[in-house]
């Protein structure tokens, strides 16, 4: 009889895994792969590449949209802060422009919800490109070549809008799919080794992936910077976020949740560059963002996830190559 019952509990715990196994198959993954094609007009594409390199775009002539997006750098400066025009006072840290297409909210405070607006409020702000339209359009008209491309792909010839157009084209060109993180996803379980699968299991299990979801791992959420108190080591003065935008007390030092795609080659992190390594930035996430403290073992586990999220861009993988600076 206690050999029947013995069975009997053997066999009710193979059904329970059996059912669990099956549950958890049938969880919609809260990740997704980034397509490995997108579509996009190549003669508009290869303008906006045109201009985003050219100087010309600000008003001084002396930076492009690359100067601070270079994109031999995982589409960042790798500066703490980015430098403003006049050379003294001191932005934001630069987002990566890699994947931003599949954001729906543009800049730290979320100030603008479509690439256009991003693409043009960058350009006329007196702190980064300070353009202005007339001259700049003055300025590209100057150059003949500029006018022929420009016909040949816009019946309108070469206009504000399309400058704008150009250049948005571009950007949501800068896609970078195919990160061993992707393969995984897509059925190739061995693309990540056992310590990279532990440390997303303990991503989504802590509860990262609340906010860092979706195809971007990220960009669509806003968060406050600090639920479980205020993390140390801020960089520059304080920033008030969204509140920036809204006006509403209940924004005071939220922002945008970026993206943690290629988070391994656009250190340092955070708004404001404070953190300048991965495993800086997951303790500051643990602590202050989940009120946990994390063992060494469990950082350096995500950490390692984290680095599986590295994609290709033109067939090549993004080089590790940012250093922090000052």
């Amino acid at each position: 009889m206690r050999q029947r019952r013995n069975s009997w509990r053997i066999l009710v715990a193979c059904m329970a895994m059996v059912l669990s196994l099956a549950a958890w198959a049938e969880t919609p993954e809260p990740l997704a792969p980034l397509p490995l094609t997108v579509d996009a007009d190549a003669s508009r594409v290869m303008l906006g590449q045109r201009l985003f390199h050219d100087p010309k775009l600000s008003d001084q002539g002396k930076r492009s949209c690359a100067s601070c997006h270079p994109l031999d750098k995982g589409g960042m400066d790798g500066k703490a802060r980015a430098e403003a025009a006049d050379g003294v006072s001191l932005l934001r840290n630069s987002p990566s422009l890699f994947n931003v297409s599949f954001n729906y909210f543009f800049n730290w405070d979320g100030v603008v919800t479509t690439l256009e607006a991003h693409t043009e409020k960058v350009m006329l702000n007196p702190k980064i490109m300070n353009a202005k339209w007339p001259e700049l359009i003055e300025r590209l008209r100057a150059e003949p070549d500029y006018i022929d491309a420009f016909k040949r792909v816009y019946p309108e010839g070469l206009t504000k809008a399309n400058v704008v157009d150009a250049l948005s084209n571009f950007e949501r060109s800068l896609v970078t799919p195919n990160a061993r993180f992707d393969r995984f996803l897509r059925g190739e379980t061995a693309a990540l080794n056992a310590d990279e699968q532990q440390g997303y299991r303990l991503f989504t299990a802590l509860g990262c992936v609340a906010c860092h979801q979706g195809v971007n791992l990220g960009g669509n959420l806003f968060q406050k910077f600090g639920i479980f108190g205020a993390p140390q080591g801020q960089q520059g003065p304080l920033d008030e976020g969204r509140y920036s935008v809204t006006g509403n007390d209940r924004d005071r030092g939220v922002f945008r949740v970026p993206s943690l795609r290629n988070v391994a080659v656009t250190a340092p992190y955070f708004h404001d560059g404070r953190a300048a390594d991965l495993a800086a930035a997951v303790d500051t996430m643990a602590e202050h963002q989940l009120g946990k403290r994390l063992a060494a073992k469990q950082r350096d586990a995500i950490v390692k996830f984290l680095q599986t999220l590295t994609g290709e861009y033109l067939g090549k993988s993004l080089v590790v190559n940012n250093k922090p600076k000052p």
